[in-house]
């Protein structure tokens, strides 16, 4: 069955625009689609949604690439890591909705990333060749929101460092095959309704796109969480 993993980077739930625009996307593959889909949603807000990824853990990694022993402590660690990432990789496909925060992403979503974003397990490198991104053949959709910046504002307005590093981050793990959408400015803007609906029939006709490519993987039937 396809899986599509979906990562709400806001808190702010049933105010959140970012989310409201990823659940208009999810809801068009749905209608789109030919067969239905398995979609699991990670609140990364939640209570208890990450695992710290801190001293501990990060001894539990060197331990690894040492090849040393890993403390019972460490081990703990290491396999709540490694359960997030299990997680990701075993989806087909993945949607994002991304608040932008202070020019970048929400540190949630980059505690996510720094959890998964582990040598032998996204990524692999070579002492000649660099990185090679190791998540190859899936897809992405990211829906970006900004409340007063702006593609093409002048630099009082504002600077975009969260949809560049998240391009960015895809790219490096080796997911080439990705859409992202704008909803910005949602609050110094004079028509926010004209770009809302605006993004949302960019998604719309993403969603056919995406639905085709996950049809491609000959598998059935949608279960929601």
């Amino acid at each position: 069955m396809p899986s599509i993993l979906h990562i709400n980077a806001s808190p702010r739930y049933s105010n959140s625009d970012s989310l409201r625009l990823a659940r208009h996307f999810i809801d068009s593959v749905q209608a789109a689609a030919p067969e239905t889909f398995e979609l699991e949603t990670v609140n990364l807000f939640d209570d208890g949604a990450l695992p710290a990824f801190g001293r501990i853990a990060a001894s539990a990694k060197m331990a690894v690439f040492t090849g040393q022993d890993q403390t019972p402590e460490q081990v703990a660690a290491w396999e709540s890591a490694r359960a997030v990432f299990d997680q990701f990789a075993a989806a087909d496909a993945y949607v994002f909705n991304i608040p932008m925060w202070n020019s970048g992403v929400p540190y949630v979503l980059k505690q996510w990333i720094d959890i998964i974003t582990q040598p032998g397990w996204s990524f692999g490198f070579d002492p000649q060749q660099g990185y090679r991104g190791l998540m190859e053949g899936k897809h992405a959709l990211a829906v970006h929101t900004s409340g007063v910046y702006a593609p093409g504002v002048p630099a009082a307005f504002g600077s975009d460092f969260s949809s560049t590093y998240f391009a960015d981050w895809l790219n490096f793990v080796g997911i080439e095959d990705a859409t992202h959408v704008r909803f910005a400015p949602t609050v110094l803007n004079g028509d926010v309704d004209g770009t809302r609906q605006f993004a949302e029939t960019e998604l719309s006709d993403a969603a056919l796109l995406f639905t085709g490519k996950l049809s491609a993987t000959g598998k059935q039937q949608l279960v929601t969480d």
